[in-house]
C-alpha cells in the first residue's frame, strides 16, 4: 500500500477508512500517532480535524496547528525497522551438531533466540550451481543451492521472520572483485543472458513461493557495484560505458520479481558505502536507466569502508539525491578476537578493539549513527551464526557467537536495539 500525505488548508470533507491504519498528525516539530481501527473515521469539519470512533470524538486537532497528516496501512507500520542477519550457514552448523548458548551458558535454539533478541528479518544467499565452485570456495561457505534455500527460507518464514533472498547470479562468491558468470551461462551473448536471467529468477521465485518460502525482500545481485555477469555486464560507477547492458540485466531480474512476488521489495546492493560520490554516481545511473527497484542496499565494514562519519556522508547524500528510496545496511560485521594480517584497509582497533567488548561498542556506535538517518530502515549482520569447527575451513571471527565455546557475544544483544 502506498503512503500518502494530505496538506490541510480550509477544507470540509469526510474520510472513511477501509483498513486498519495509523494516522500521524504533524504539528511543527511535534508528531502525534494514533491507531485507527476498522470502525474509526476522520472528519474535517469547520476548523478541526476530528478522529471518530463508534460515533464519539476520540481526538480533535485545530487545523490552524496542523501542518500535515500522514496515513499508513497497518501492514506498513507493523515494523518500522528491520534487524537480523545473513544466516546462510545456519543449517550446516546445526546439522554438524555445534551447540549454541546464550551469554550465560544456557543452550538455545538459534532462530528462537534471535526472535527473543528482537530480530525480525533474515537474509540468505543463493548461488546458481555452487557444486561447480572451487574447493576453496565451497570450504568458505559456498553451498546454498535452490533446495537448500527453499528449506531454510521456509524455516525463516515459519518462525515469523521476514525473509531476504540474496541472488548472487554466480556459482560462487559475487562481490566487487568478481562477478563470474555461471558456468552453464557462459556461452550466451548479452541478448540470451537477458532471457536466461529472467527465466532463472522467475523459476527460483516460483519454487520458493510454492514451498512456503516467498521472500519479502529480494536482492537482484550481490555487491554489484561494478555490474554482474562479467565481462558482459561489467560497468564502472563513474563511466557510462556498458550501462545499457547492465541495466537491462537488472530490469529483467526486477520484472521477474514483480511478476512472481509483487509484494516483495527489490534491493540493489553495492558496497561503496565508504565513497559518497561513487554511491551517488552509481544510483544516478540506475535512475537514468529507469531500473525498477525499491531499496538501496549497502555493505558497511569499517575495516574496508572507513569510519562512521564517512558512512554518514554517504547516507546523507543518498537521502538528498534519492529521497524516495529507503536504505538498508544489508551487510556489516566486526572482529571480536583478532584482525587478519592482510586485506584490511582501515585499522580501528584503537577505537574498537578486536575483543567482545570492542565488537559490542562498534555495534552500539553504528546503531546510534544509523538512527540519525530516517531513510535507513534495515540492518543485517553478516554470518552471525559462525560457531566453532567442522563447517567452514577457517574461522572468520566476525560472528556473534564465540568460536571457542559457542556462547553468544555481547554484540548480539546490542544489535536488536536498532529496532
Amino acid at each position: 500500500m502506498k503512503r500518502f500525505s494530505v496538506l490541510f488548508t480550509t477544507l470540509i470533507c469526510y474520510l472513511s477508512l477501509s483498513a486498519q491504519t495509523m494516522l500521524r498528525v504533524h504539528q511543527g516539530e511535534k508528531t502525534e500517532s494514533t491507531d485507527i481501527t476498522l470502525t474509526d473515521s476522520i472528519k474535517l469539519q469547520e476548523d478541526n480535524l476530528k478522529m471518530m470512533g463508534n460515533g464519539d470524538i476520540l481526538h480533535a486537532y485545530p487545523l490552524s496547528e496542523v501542518d500535515s497528516v500522514t496515513f499508513f496501512t497497518f501492514e506498513e507500520v507493523e515494523e518500522t525497522r528491520w534487524v537480523g542477519g545473513d544466516i546462510s550457514m545456519l543449517p550446516r552448523y546445526e546439522g554438524h551438531g555445534n551447540p549454541y548458548y546464550d551469554i550465560n551458558g544456557n543452550r538455545v535454539k538459534p532462530l528462537e533466540f534471535f526472535k527473543q533478541l528482537g530480530w525480525n528479518a533474515m537474509r540468505v544467499r543463493l548461488f546458481v550451481e555452487p557444486s561447480k565452485a572451487s574447493r576453496e570456495d565451497i570450504g568458505s561457505g559456498v553451498v546454498q543451492d535452490l533446495p537448500f534455500v527453499i528449506q531454510l527460507g521456509r524455516q525463516i518464514k515459519e518462525a515469523g521472520f521476514k525473509f531476504m533472498l540474496d541472488f548472487h547470479y554466480s556459482d560462487s562468491w559475487a562481490d566487487p572483485g568478481k562477478q563470474t558468470t555461471p558456468s552453464s551461462w557462459r556461452n550466451a551473448n548479452a541478448y540470451a543472458l537477458n532471457d536466461t536471467l529472467y527465466d532463472y529468477t522467475k523459476r527460483c521465485l516460483v519454487a520458493l513461493k510454492n514451498q512456503g518460502a516467498e521472500p519479502d525482500f529480494i536482492q537482484i545481485g550481490n555487491e554489484i557495484s561494478y555490474g554482474m555477469l562479467w565481462n558482459t555486464g561489467k560497468v564502472n560507477p563513474s563511466s557510462d560505458q556498458n550501462w545499457n547492458v547492465f541495466s537491462q540485466f537488472l530490469q529483467n531480474a526486477s520484472k521477474a520479481c514483480r511478476e512472481v512476488c509483487p509484494k516483495a521489495k527489490i534491493i540493489i546492493h553495492i558496497e561503496r558505502s565508504g565513497q559518497p560520490d561513487v554511491s551517488y554516481n552509481y544510483f544516478k545511473r540506475i535512475k537514468d536507466h529507469n531500473v525498477d527497484y525499491d531499496i538501496i542496499g549497502l555493505s558497511y565494514y569499517p575495516f574496508w569502508h572507513n569510519d562512521l562519519s564517512v558512512l554518514a556522508n554517504t547516507l546523507n547524500r543518498l537521502k538528498q539525491s534519492f529521497p524516495d528510496k529507503r536504505v538498508q545496511i544489508v551487510e556489516t560485521a566486526y572482529y571480536y578476537q583478532w584482525f587478519p594480517n592482510d586485506g584490511i584497509s582501515y585499522d580501528f582497533r584503537n577505537k574498537w578493539p578486536a575483543t567482545p567488548e570492542g565488537q559490542r561498542k562498534f555495534t552500539e556506535d553504528l546503531i546510534i549513527e544509523l538512527k540519525k538517518h530516517d531513510n535507513v530502515d534495515g540492518l543485517y549482520w553478516w554470518f552471525p551464526e559462525e560457531n566453532g569447527n567442522g563447517v567452514i575451513d577457517n574461522w572468520i571471527n566476525r560472528g556473534l557467537f564465540d568460536d571457542n565455546n559457542g556462547k553468544a557475544l555481547p554484540a548480539i544483544y546490542e544489535l536488536g536495539k536498532f529496532k
